[in-house]
């Protein structure tokens, strides 16, 4: 008797360890299921003053972004009034930036503490930057969800950043896969200009499974009243700026 109780508990034991492993594959089977988002939209940060903040300009152009832009009131909105599934961002300069877009909609911004630092290698960048991608683009929770991402430039977008990386992706053209895109009306741009503030980036996904975008836009910033003194300058070209600025 005593030899069948230790075999029913070991069976039991066998029983409860299958089924976890069973549970296991099923949740691993479910992360790896592909689900990209409806939309992403991908804003630079705003101008900088130093290492820690925005500058007086950047800190507007923020405020400018959630007023018209990125807001639930928003007057030339790109979110026709419907809430973002998130707000994210990696450094200081995208987390000032994105701050006033999150706060307008009463949500807290989506950024990993570890990153806010004004010092960090290039190398952290790029696994933050690979990590956020491919939650966005294997993580059921963003199916048919708009995401907007404040992003550091290079990170979107850098042919120098490439190449100091062979055999790695780093940027979110590559990552987001932007450079396979097939027969787009406008050409992903290689490179993210450094004096460029004034663009977005978006990405539309026709369906869940596609790992690549159906549509790729490079939308121009043109605030109105009271942000119209904003500079708003051609995609490559210099931002025209005051000395006194005191911007970078």
């Amino acid at each position: 008797m005593a030899n069948q109780r230790i075999d029913r508990t070991l069976l039991l034991k066998l029983c409860v360890l299958i089924i976890f492993i069973a549970l296991g594959s099923i949740v691993f089977v479910a992360n790896e299921a592909k689900a990209a988002p409806a939309r992403i939209i991908i804003v630079r940060h705003g101008e900088k003053q130093n290492l820690l903040s925005l500058c007086g300009v950047g800190r507007q152009r923020a405020e400018a972004l959630a007023a018209q832009y990125l807001g639930p009131t928003a007057s030339r909105s790109l979110l026709n009034g419907a809430r973002p599934a998130a707000v994210l961002a990696i450094t200081l300069h995208t987390l000032e930036t994105a701050q006033p877009i999150a706060a307008a909609w009463n949500m807290s911004v989506a950024a990993n503490p570890l990153m806010l630092t004004p010092f960090h290698p290039e190398v952290l960048l790029n696994a933050r930057t690979a990590a956020v991608a491919r939650d966005l683009l294997d993580n059921p929770r963003w199916h048919g969800q708009t995401v907007v991402m404040v992003w550091e430039h290079l990170h979107i977008a850098s042919a120098r950043l490439e190449r100091a990386f062979p055999g790695q992706q780093v940027t979110l053209r590559q990552l987001l896969h932007l450079d396979q895109m097939r027969g787009a009306p406008l050409r992903v741009p290689a490179t993210w200009p450094d004096d460029t503030y004034d663009y977005f980036w978006i990405l539309e996904y026709d369906s869940p499974t596609l790992t690549v975008p159906s549509r790729f836009s490079l939308v121009r910033q043109v605030f109105r009243p009271p942000f119209e003194d904003l500079p708003s300058n051609g995609w490559g070209r210099p931002e025209p700026r005051s000395a006194k600025s005191g911007c970078l």
